[in-house]
């Protein structure tokens, strides 16, 4: 069993956000664990980033290509990238960190949208969007209020301009349907709310509340590796 680890959007370097929880899950358990580069965040090659999230789902896929079984963890936009991806034999269970399990025909952009106070995105004018209104504080306090000065700064400088089309392309299928799943919900969450998670842990097999922010892989790697030990253990 492999785990492997889909990032949110507008960010990059994906092995940095899942490293703490890496590290710990290979101390206790002994798996090992990758993250996907995404195109659309210009992960791989530039050319790549205009692919959206097709492009995205076909880099899952290579992933899991390559392997025999895996635990698929999606964080935020990682959600969406799972259900494009469409079903895959490798996948043994799902692992939804305040992410989304879309129907077929949602998009990114429309599920953010309805939020009352939704991130802010700016037109970059290439085919691209990125964080707009946010400087280093209140990247901080909206995104990992319940990290480290030292985290949040990191963080920060991992903010990247996207491919627009990963938030108006419609799922054309729905990659989460017919598999084991487990859904975080992050209580404390600045950027999505609960009650938007809630109703997308309603189609997981189970929900867990976590007492965390956005990103509790970074804050508190222990609560996230508690929950993948259940899975591993649940076979």
């Amino acid at each position: 069993m492999e785990l492997v680890f889909v990032h949110g959007a507008l960010v990059r370097d994906g092995s940095w956000w899942w490293g703490p929880t890496a590290e710990l899950l290979r101390e206790r358990t002994g798996v090992r664990s990758t993250a996907v580069a995404l195109p659309s965040c210009g992960e791989t090659a530039p050319d790549d980033v205009a692919g959206g999230l097709v492009a995205d789902a076909d880099a899952l896929r290579g992933v899991l290509d390559g392997l025999d079984a895996a635990i698929v963890v999606g964080h935020s936009y990682g959600g969406t990238v799972i259900a494009e991806a469409g079903t895959h034999p490798a996948v043994a269970h799902l692992v939804l960190v305040s992410s989304y399990l879309p129907d077929v025909g949602q998009t990114q952009g429309g599920v953010m949208s309805g939020e009352p106070d939704p991130v802010t995105i700016a037109d970059g004018g290439d085919g691209t969007v990125h964080l707009s209104g946010y400087d280093a504080a209140s990247f901080g306090a909206r995104f990992l209020q319940d990290a480290d000065e030292t985290v949040q700064r990191e963080a920060w400088e991992r903010r990247t301009a996207q491919a627009a089309a990963a938030f108006v392309t419609p799922t054309s299928t729905a990659g989460w349907q017919g598999v084991d799943s487990t859904y975080l919900v992050c209580q404390e969450d600045r950027s999505t709310t609960v009650a938007l998670q809630r109703s997308h842990a309603a189609r997981a097999t189970r929900a867990v509340d976590l007492p965390t922010g956005h990103h509790p892989f970074l804050t508190r790697p222990d609560l996230v590796v508690e929950q993948l030990e259940a899975v591993l253990h649940r076979g």
